[in-house]
């Protein structure tokens, strides 16, 4: 008689919907200093998703995601130039 037949495993292994979500484990990707300190802190967070199953990942790349594109919108803001001297020929 078959397993369909039955409804008994045949297989040694276990199921692995009924152990519930992997565990944690970190990707091992290396992560490059980019020596803008505010950037490389929101790089280094990404370490954190190490730790985390794979449901809490994107919390933390949303928060990074956030976090650079508040970087690169910084870039765009041009500093307020200061007042030029007073040139009296003009």
């Amino acid at each position: 008689m078959d397993e369909a037949m039955t409804g008994t495993r045949t297989d040694t292994g276990t199921d692995p919907a009924a152990d519930g979500p992997a565990a944690a484990a970190p990707l091992g990707v290396d992560r490059e200093p980019t020596g803008l300190p505010a950037v490389d802190a929101l790089v280094e967070r990404l370490g954190e998703a190490d730790h985390l199953t794979a449901d809490g990942h994107l919390a933390v790349y949303e928060d990074v995601h956030r976090g650079l594109r508040a970087e690169l919108t910084s870039l765009d803001a041009h500093p307020a130039s200061a007042p030029r001297p007073h040139d009296p020929r003009s």
